[in-house]
């Protein structure tokens, strides 16, 4: 009877934990990823400023939604701006709202980091119109992995997960602080252990929509720990940049390729990910708004850009980061009265093309790039 019921308790449970632990893309509790897995790919969805709550172009956001799910990635990365809600001060965050999130934005994916958005978190002077939502929608994505406590440790809302051959970090600008202390060292043993290294926060670091200068501290303190990728939202736009090396005196020195072809350790490719249901605003150049357009450094390291419902795949493989950003063009409607551009009556529209007009409806690769190892090199290599 006893070997009976040890037999059951095996096949019941012991099994199935076997079988969990052979998961190719499991989270790894530690930080100490298996070699194992870096012969696998990776897919990661990646997308920011979506449009959820009334202040969004909502048709845009379910279309991208739809389009995100249909790439089965195992992470979705959300570079924060969740939600977009109407009132002042709000006291509680709706109900509907986070219904919302859970459908479209969780329960479709097993692996999920989320960066916190100035729309997500209690509302300000600042920001009023913060949703205060941030609490419950961090509820719903996968947790960081655990580290031994040391004297530096990050913020709240801050973290790092390895998923397979990859680490992601998390950071929360708001406010932002210099996250060296803490995530060198996590970044340094990364790159020993040969994994592809990626950074998320939601006020990107460089850009040419609406430019604040960071090139000394921000734009510097992420280009030191050397990372592969750095994803970033709040501009309601795509951006994509040339790989980017530490800033000097205000200069930017960048590794130019048309093709979009890179090689893995000769610097860091920023993206602006805004597109998934936020209303888009000009670009500050496209508005003659000189105080807050970028300079002649920051468009020399640009690579494209555009007004568009977006998200965009990363296929991480062993040799291989590449990466497609998916443009989402709607159907025309007349039933739907709203308009994707941030106040469309303004006369500055008159001159500005968004990048679906024109264009076929549907789902489109716009854009392609990718890192690959040096010749002769391998991801196991320690010298990154």
């Amino acid at each position: 009877m006893r070997e009976l019921l040890a037999k059951k308790f095996f096949s019941a449970i012991l099994i199935p934990l076997l079988h969990m632990a052979s998961i190719s893309f499991a989270v790894d509790a530690i930080a100490e990823p298996s070699t194992e897995n870096y012969n696998d790919t990776l897919h990661v969805g990646v997308v920011g400023d979506t449009g959820v709550g009334e202040r969004a172009y909502h048709s845009g956001f379910i279309a991208v939604a739809k389009a995100l799910k249909k790439h089965h990635p195992d992470l979705l990365l959300h570079l924060g701006d969740f939600v977009y809600q109407p009132k002042i001060f709000p006291q509680t965050c709706p109900e509907r709202y986070l219904r919302e999130i859970k459908k479209t934005l969780a329960d479709p994916f097993k692996f999920k980091l989320f960066v916190p958005g100035d729309n997500d978190l209690p509302p300000n002077k600042k920001k009023p119109k913060g949703s205060g939502c941030w609490k419950k929608i961090d509820e719903m994505d996968s947790n960081f992995d655990s580290y031994p406590t040391s004297t530096d440790e990050p913020r709240i809302y801050e973290g790092t997960m390895i998923i397979g051959n990859t680490f992601f970090a998390i950071l929360n600008t708001y406010p932002w602080e210099d996250p060296t202390a803490w995530l060198g060292p996590r970044i340094k043993k990364a790159k020993n252990q040969g994994l592809w290294t990626i950074i998320a926060l939601h006020e990107p670091a460089i850009t040419t929509a609406w430019y604040l200068e960071k090139r000394d501290t921000v734009l510097k303190q992420l280009t030191a720990l050397k990372p592969d990728l750095v994803f970033a939202g709040n501009q309601h736009s795509y951006e994509r940049f040339h790989q980017i090396g530490t800033p000097k005196e205000g200069s930017i020195p960048f590794v130019l390729s048309k093709s979009g072809d890179y090689l893995k350790g000769d610097g860091t490719i920023f993206v602006v990910s805004g597109g998934g249901g936020a209303y888009f605003r000009p670009f500050a150049d496209q508005q003659g708004f000189k105080k807050r357009t970028a300079p002649k450094a920051v468009f020399d390291a640009l690579a494209t850009r555009a007004l568009m419902n977006h998200f965009l795949i990363l296929e991480i493989g062993q040799e291989k980061l590449q990466a497609t950003t998916y443009r989402v063009c709607l159907e025309k409607n007349t039933k739907d009265k709203k308009n994707p551009r941030w106040k469309p009556d303004k006369p500055i529209w008159d001159s500005i093309t968004l990048e679906c007009e024109g264009q076929e409806t549907g789902v489109t690769a716009f854009d392609q790039f990718q890192i690959q190892l040096k010749k002769g090199s391998t991801l196991e290599d320690k010298t990154n």
